[in-house]
């Protein structure tokens, strides 16, 4: 097999392919297989922010005898008092939360042990509030970096774009405030100047940017007249919007770039790679064609290495990014003229 080495936020790869946070990196037996499988690295499921506040209500509910007495505030957590002394109140919230966080940190600890190549803890973020103090009792689990997955819906009429970039940067910073874990976030598209901002979230002391998370869509079930929720799994086809800020953003950012979303394929990974990315990672071609979808990605990109003289994945990575390109405007046409002509 050629020499399929990288370097992934300062972590030595034994190649590109990252399995990416999903269900499938919740199981011990699963991380162990797919590491036997031959993937450089393994992001395990992450740790969402409205779980622990859903673990603090249930131990809170149960403590009151079933009797509800607490409601929501829109920047609140739990904002009404159901404890006649605020001390309370605050040991009981406190400890559903470290309960929660402490069946993470123990399965962290157990795949750290488990494998032998880097594995990336994730923290599902929408707000600053505590993640810090998680981000460091993570980091005492010896994981070999952190990935925040931030996913910002502008949906809200109230905020501004400025607003809610803003909320990156905060959670970035607070984070950076108390470890020293190499840091990667995961972003989705949704950015009113998505260049632009990429840049400056690249700038900010991390280390890597994961292009893209695929958001959850939701559906219309017109039997029922109900909402349902759309393609759980991604397609092979969803890969080319990825590709293509691939290929703009590689050179142009202060940190590594992973690409993620319709990566089902060595054809897929290889274009990524050739795109600028530092590391491609995978989730539903985990699901659905199974674990051995790994030594067939990298056999195969092997084989087409070897094909074309390749000898490292350095030697050929971003040869097709915008700056390598002897005609940059092509990455970027929205109509293309040549394509539409004939089915018109």
């Amino acid at each position: 097999m050629e020499n399929l080495q990288t370097t992934y936020l300062g972590l030595q790869l034994r190649n590109p392919l990252i399995a990416g946070s999903c269900g499938l990196t919740n199981s011990i037996s699963n991380i162990k297989e797919m590491a036997k499988k031959g993937l450089g690295a393994i992001v395990i499921k992450s740790l969402f922010e409205e779980q622990i506040q859903i673990e603090a209500e249930k131990v809170i509910k149960n403590d009151t005898d079933g009797v509800s007495t607490f409601s929501h505030a829109p920047d609140t957590i739990l904002s009404k008092r159901i404890y006649d002394y605020d001390e309370a109140y605050s040991y009981i919230y406190d400890f559903a939360k470290r309960n929660t966080l402490g069946k993470y940190l123990s399965f962290l600890n157990e795949a750290k042990e488990s494998i032998d190549i880097p594995v990336i803890a994730s923290i599902n973020c929408v707000s600053n509030q505590d993640w810090h103090s998680f981000a460091k009792k993570i980091e005492e689990t010896g994981v070999d970096a952190l990935e925040l997955n931030i996913y910002i819906l502008p949906s809200d009429w109230r905020r501004s774009g400025e607003d809610n970039e803003k909320i990156y940067y905060d959670i970035i910073r607070e984070v950076r405030n108390y470890v020293n874990l190499p840091i990667s976030v995961k972003i989705g598209f949704y950015f009113s100047s998505l260049a632009q901002s990429v840049k400056k979230l690249s700038e900010c002391g991390i280390k890597g940017l994961v292009l893209f998370n695929r958001p959850y869509n939701t559906d219309i079930d017109i039997d029922k007249i109900d909402l349902s929720h759309g393609p759980i799994y991604s397609t092979p086809e969803e890969f080319t919007h990825t590709l293509r800020w691939m290929s703009i953003l590689s050179g142009n950012v202060g940190c590594d770039l992973s690409a993620s979303t319709g990566v089902h394929d060595h054809k897929a990974f290889i274009k990524q790679l050739l795109a600028g990315a530092t590391t491609v990672q995978i989730a539903s071609a985990l699901y659905k064609e199974g674990f051995d979808v790994i030594p067939e990605i990298l056999k195969s990109t092997s084989a087409w290495m070897k094909k074309h003289k390749f000898e490292n994945v350095d030697s050929f990575r971003a040869r097709l990014s915008k700056s390598n390109l002897e005609n940059p405007a092509a990455i970027e046409r929205v109509q293309f003229m040549k394509l539409y002509s004939g089915i018109e």
